[in-house]
């Protein structure tokens, strides 16, 4: 999971660069069809079929969904909204996963744990600032992205056995690239080639994206999901590393102190959670 989390703050960073010059839908749909060959090419390369019946049942059909939603309000949250608000922001999704689990899949979830997630809420209110003077409307970009990649991380943790890593893989990035299209359908964008530059560093993206949502999947297909969910806050420091020294920003102290409350309450969650149950990755 911090494998992951550092993974996928590389990723932000590269989209966000890119989409400076590139219209998001297109850098989105870009992404996605250059990961969906990736995880192709790696299924072929150990033998299996690319395609698998499964992605068809329910069960993934719901994650496409969240997939979907979550991509879709991402990308523009990492377009139009600070990254340092947008990551601090995404921290919220252990604490939607935690209580998913335990409203959907039965995980048992104590009192003081129940504590620790509304005080982690209550870090996102922070960074919203939700008054008539502070408060961002793109931000609700990211708390959108958020709840939709919480839906998709508890969908994985459901997911067919039969369906490995890379078929996931697959139709993670072709629900990517079909968010992307729908992007570039509302916003009118018409297709154009973006320069060498930006074409190369959306494929290095494509690269960071590969290793984050194998990574991810692994994570969340082994041992209990509230212990492993905490263990996505390592994202935040490294975004707020990139998003000083790279992009310049200076988030201010509202920011900073939900961020603080939002990791707190993960820690806390991560030291109530007790014993790992060791599973074999799938």
């Amino acid at each position: 999971m911090v494998l992951a989390m550092m993974l996928f703050a590389g990723e932000d960073a590269f989209f966000k660069t890119v989409t400076a010059d590139v219209a998001p839908g297109f850098a989105l749909a870009m992404f996605g069809a250059i990961g969906m060959s990736v995880f192709a090419l790696l299924s072929r390369r150990v033998g299996e079929r690319v395609l698998n019946p499964e992605m068809v049942r329910p069960r993934l059909l719901i994650r496409s969904v969240f997939e979907l939603g979550g991509r879709l309000f991402f990308a523009l949250a990492l377009a139009f909204t600070p990254l340092s608000t947008t990551s601090a922001i995404l921290q919220a999704t252990p604490l939607v996963v935690t209580l998913g689990a335990a409203l959907v899949l039965g995980e048992k979830v104590g009192l003081r744990r129940w504590s620790a997630m509304a005080v982690g809420f209550c870090g996102v209110l922070l960074i919203l600032r939700p008054t008539p003077e502070a408060f961002r409307v793109d931000a609700l970009l990211a708390v959108a992205g958020m709840i939709g990649f919480a839906g998709r991380d508890l969908a994985t943790r459901a997911a067919p056995p039969s369906v490995s890593r890379y078929q996931l893989g697959t139709l993670g990035f072709f629900v990517v690239l079909a968010a992307g299209g729908i992007l570039m359908v509302v916003a009118g964008d018409v297709p154009r080639l973006p320069p060498l530059r930006d074409l190369g560093m959306l494929g290095v993206t494509a690269i960071f994206g590969v290793g984050a949502y194998t990574a991810l999947t692994l994570a969340m297909r082994t041992g209990e999901i509230s212990v492993v969910a905490p263990f996505r806050y390592s994202r935040l420091l490294v975004a707020l590393v990139i998003a000083f020294f790279v992009f310049g920003e200076r988030p201010d102290l509202w920011t900073l102190a939900g961020g603080v409350l939002i990791v707190g309450s993960g820690i806390y969650t991560l030291l109530r959670s007790g014993r790992v149950t060791a599973v074999t990755p799938v």
